[in-house]
This record gives structure tokens, C-alpha cells and sequence, in this order.
């Protein structure tokens, strides 16, 4: 059954979830560039996290997060601000949620998780009509863009974290020599 309304229920859907998701990661990638302590405060908080150089990470961090914002409050290109989007979770979750739990207010993966659902969720959906890629006729939606941001975004983060994480060792995870 299809659905009724002014563009059918999926365009609307697309541009709800686009809306909502878009603005606040662009907002996100903004706060840590002219939030209260900028990108000085957004480097040290990385380097505390273990990401080197925090330098380079608080400013790719920021720009990924708003030109991810920015392409899915568009509608540009899915599904590669998706992918974007799973990325950045995929890296928060393993260098400052992990091991937190569940519940965000005490430090746990539940925004990262839903956040890096709704994008891939998106990437599924498409972004309907009332987009750029509507627009232009460059829809891509279902499993195949649903996969790819969820690939592309999981393998991005996981080479950044091989190659970038050195997170410092507390003194209950070091070995001594009796």
C-alpha cells in the first residue's frame, strides 16, 4: 500500500530524518570549532582521548562533522554523508563511550549508536524528493547505500584508530616485571 499524502509518506520521512540529523551534526562539528573552548579545547580533549595529532583530528573531526551535516540536510550524495556520519560514531564510541555503558548521560554509546543508526537508516531510505539528489534524479536508496555507509564508515574508523589511536595506559593495564 502506498502511502497518501504530499509526497507520500517516504519523501516526507526522508526530510524529517534529514532535517533533524543534518542540523545537528553540522551544530556538533561548529561547537568544536567556536564552542567555548574552540579548536584548542577540541584538540586537548582529543589528545586526552589518545588521538594523534589532536591537532589534525580536532579539525578533520569538525569539518567531517559539518560537511556530514550539511550533505544530509541537503540531501547531496548519498550515501557518502552517511558514511560520514557512521565514521564519526564508530570513533566516538571506541575512544570516549567505550566501556561507559549504555546510557549516554553517564558517558555510554547510546547517542553514537543512534545517531550512526539513523544515518545508515537514512543511506536506506534515501533522501526522497525534496532533496538535492531528488532534484538532480540521482536517487540511490536500499540496501546496497544502506551497506556502503555502514562499510565505508566502519573501515574509515577503524583505520583511523589503527593508525591515529595511542590512547596512554593507566597503571592497572601495565605489566610489571616481578
Amino acid at each position: 500500500m502506498k502511502a497518501r499524502g504530499i509526497g507520500g509518506g517516504h519523501d516526507v520521512a526522508a526530510l524529517v530524518l534529514r532535517a533533524t540529523l543534518g542540523p545537528m551534526l553540522f551544530a556538533h562539528g561548529w561547537n568544536k570549532v567556536a564552542g567555548p573552548g574552540g579548536l584548542k579545547g577540541t584538540a586537548g580533549w582529543f589528545e586526552a582521548l589518545g588521538l594523534k595529532p589532536p591537532e589534525t583530528h580536532a579539525r578533520m573531526a569538525a569539518g567531517t562533522e559539518m560537511a556530514a551535516g550539511v550533505g544530509i540536510t541537503l540531501g547531496a550524495a548519498n550515501p557518502l554523508p552517511a558514511a560520514a556520519a557512521v565514521g564519526l560514531m564508530a570513533v566516538a564510541a571506541r575512544t570516549d563511550h567505550r566501556g561507559k555503558g549504555f546510557f549516554v548521560f553517564k558517558g555510554g554509546w547510546e547517542y553514537v549508536g543512534v545517531v550512526g543508526g539513523a544515518a545508515v537508516a537514512l543511506a536506506a531510505l534515501g533522501n526522497g524528493r525534496y532533496s538535492l539528489d531528488g532534484l538532480l534524479r540521482r536517487q540511490r536508496a536500499g540496501a546496497g547505500p544502506a551497506l556502503l555507509a555502514a562499510g565505508i564508515g566502519t573501515a574509515s574508523a577503524a583505520a583511523l584508530l589503527a593508525v591515529c589511536y595511542r590512547p596512554e595506559r593507566k597503571p592497572d593495564e601495565t605489566q610489571t616485571d616481578h
